[in-house]
């Protein structure tokens, strides 16, 4: 790896990371000796890039630096393709049109020969769900309420078809390629809940915001599922 394609790595490295990175870890992904990371982190924070770090800890990119326009490799490539293509596959006409919109735009700004390897991509995603179309009708509303941490009101029917009332403080969504998962608090049982969306049988977003404790409460409902993966809506 030529050295400046070597500084470019460590700064995608660090930025890619919210926690410190130590030397030896960039060694090892980089295949180099820890020395070379040394005289390498020295001649960017000459240059002026914002890379701090302290022994036994590691090192750290600050916010808002700019990168410089990295071009994508043959796998990056692959990665996005792959990526719109198993959001299609989930049925969601917003982000389905949005992903996309992003294949064509990180098309337009690659060379021809990677232009070529998403037009021909061998990737393929099979369309193995039957009930798709139950999970969409609701998908824009619930990705909306999900990031502007809005309460829903929601009539919902269980595993046995029982209905209920439900009002949740939806915390993200979970996609898998038979079901999509509304991780949440639910004000009914008091506890966190996972919510199918193909069983949501009507959504209102209510205008009351819930304290989203910056992620803490996504952090609990995964930790709480880890503990118990039995909890029924």
């Amino acid at each position: 790896m030529r050295r400046a394609d070597r500084l470019l790595q460590i700064l995608q490295i660090l930025r890619r990371n919210r926690r410190p990175v130590t030397a030896a870890e960039l060694s090892e992904e980089l295949e180099v000796v820890p020395r070379t990371v040394y005289r390498d982190i020295v001649s960017l924070q000459s240059t002026g890039v914002p890379v701090r770090g302290e022994t036994g800890i590691g090192y750290v990119l600050d916010d808002g630096y700019d990168l410089p326009p990295l071009m994508f490799t043959a796998e990056e490539v692959e990665a996005i393709v792959l990526g719109a293509l198993l959001v299609t596959e989930k049925n969601d006409p917003e982000l389905a049109k949005a992903s996309q919109d992003v294949v064509a735009k990180v098309s337009a700004i690659l060379p021809e020969s990677l232009r070529d390897q998403v037009g021909r991509s061998a990737l393929l995603v099979p369309q193995l769900r039957q009930n798709v179309a139950k999970d969409a009708r609701h998908m824009p509303m619930l990705r909306k309420a999900v990031r502007e941490y809005r309460m829903l009101d929601i009539g919902y029917r269980d595993l046995k078809g029982h209905p209920s009332r439900r009002r949740i403080w939806p915390l993200g969504l979970a996609y898998f390629f038979d079901a999509t998962l509304v991780c949440a608090w639910c004000e009914l049982r008091q506890d966190f809940r996972a919510f199918r969306v193909d069983r949501i049988v009507d959504c209102e977003m209510n205008e009351i915001r819930f304290n989203h404790q910056n992620g803490a409460l996504l952090s609990q409902f995964l930790a709480q599922q880890f503990d118990n993966r039995g909890s029924a809506a």
